[in-house]
C-alpha cells in the first residue's frame, strides 16, 4: 500500500473542517484542491475511507461541543413534553428530526449513483459556480421576506430545509449553503438560519461517520498512518469548531448580503478551476 503524504492529509483535514461549515462545498474542495495542486489522493486506496470517516466524526464532535447547550435544552424540552406540556424546545427537536429523515433517505438511495461524479473535475468546478449563484439567490430572498426567528418555522418549511441538505450529494454544491438559502427562503433571519443549519448538520454528519465505522474493521492500516489519520480527525474538529464560532458571529452581525462574499469566492474558485482544468 502506497502511503499518502502526511502533510497532504493534514491539509485535507483543515480543508474539511473549514469547508464543511462554510457554504462553499466540502466535497467540491476535496476534489478540486488536490487536483489543482497535483496532490496524490487515491480515493480507491484502503486508507481513504477510514480517513474520510474520521474527518466526519471530528467535524460532528466539534458541532456537538459547540452546540451542547442547545442540544441539552432541546432534550430537556423533549423530556418535559413527555408529561403532556408542549414547548418550543420539543417542537424544534422534532423539526430537526423531520428535517433529517428526507435527506438521510435520499443520501442512502443515491449515494452510489453520484459517486462517479467525484472524478469529473470540470463538472464539479461548474457546480461550484452554481453554488455561488445559489448563495446570491439566498441573499435576495433575505431582502424580500419578513425576518423571523425559529419560533415561526412551520413543519412544511422544516421539511423543505431538510430536503435542501440532499443537494450536498453533488460535489461542488454546499450542504450548509443549501440549508442557509432554504432557511432564508422560509423567512428566517441570518442568525436563526445559521443556528438551525448547524443543528441540522450534526445528526447527518454524525450518521455519515458512524455508518461507515464497521467497515474500518476490515482495513489493515499501518500504525504510523493510523496515527496520522486520527490526528487529522482532531484537526478537522478544531477547525470545524473555529469555523462555527466565526460563522455564528458573522451571521449575527450582518443584516444584509451575508452570503455574498462566499458566493463571489465560489464563482471565482469554480471559474479558475475550469480554466486550469
Amino acid at each position: 500500500m502506497v502511503e499518502p503524504s502526511s502533510l497532504h492529509l493534514f491539509l485535507m483535514a483543515i480543508l474539511q473542517g473549514v469547508t464543511e461549515l462554510f457554504p462553499i462545498s466540502s466535497l467540491g474542495h476535496s476534489v478540486l484542491v488536490p487536483g489543482m495542486l497535483h496532490w496524490s489522493m487515491n480515493r480507491d486506496a484502503l486508507w481513504f475511507l477510514p480517513f474520510i470517516v474520521v474527518l466526519h466524526l471530528g467535524t460532528a464532535t466539534a458541532l456537538l461541543l459547540y452546540f451542547w447547550r442547545d442540544w441539552w435544552k432541546l432534550l430537556k424540552g423533549l423530556w418535559r413534553a413527555k408529561g403532556g406540556a408542549g414547548n418550543e424546545d420539543a417542537r424544534l427537536f422534532w423539526m430537526l428530526v423531520v428535517g433529517t429523515i428526507p435527506a438521510g433517505l435520499i443520501g442512502l438511495a443515491l449515494h452510489h449513483q453520484i459517486r462517479h461524479l467525484f472524478g469529473m473535475f470540470d463538472l464539479i468546478a461548474i457546480f461550484l459556480v452554481f453554488n455561488g449563484l445559489m448563495l446570491l439567490i439566498g441573499d435576495s430572498l433575505k431582502r424580500r421576506h419578513p425576518v423571523a426567528d425559529l419560533t415561526s418555522l412551520t413543519w412544511g418549511k422544516a421539511v423543505v430545509i431538510g430536503l435542501a441538505q440532499s443537494i450536498a450529494l453533488v460535489p461542488g454544491m454546499s450542504r450548509s449553503g443549501a440549508t442557509l438559502v432554504a432557511g432564508l427562503g422560509a423567512g428566517l433571519d441570518y442568525a436563526s438560519t445559521a443556528r438551525y443549519s448547524f443543528l441540522l448538520a450534526t445528526p447527518i454528519i454524525t450518521a455519515a461517520g458512524i455508518l461507515e465505522v464497521p467497515k474500518l474493521l476490515h482495513h489493515n492500516i499501518p500504525g504510523e498512518l493510523l496515527h496520522v489519520i486520527l490526528l487529522s480527525g482532531v484537526l478537522a474538529g478544531v477547525f470545524a469548531w473555529l469555523s462555527t464560532w466565526f460563522l455564528m458571529r458573522w451571521f449575527s452581525g450582518h443584516e444584509v448580503s451575508a452570503l455574498r462574499p462566499y458566493a463571489i469566492y465560489c464563482m471565482l474558485m469554480g471559474a479558475f478551476a475550469i480554466l486550469i482544468g
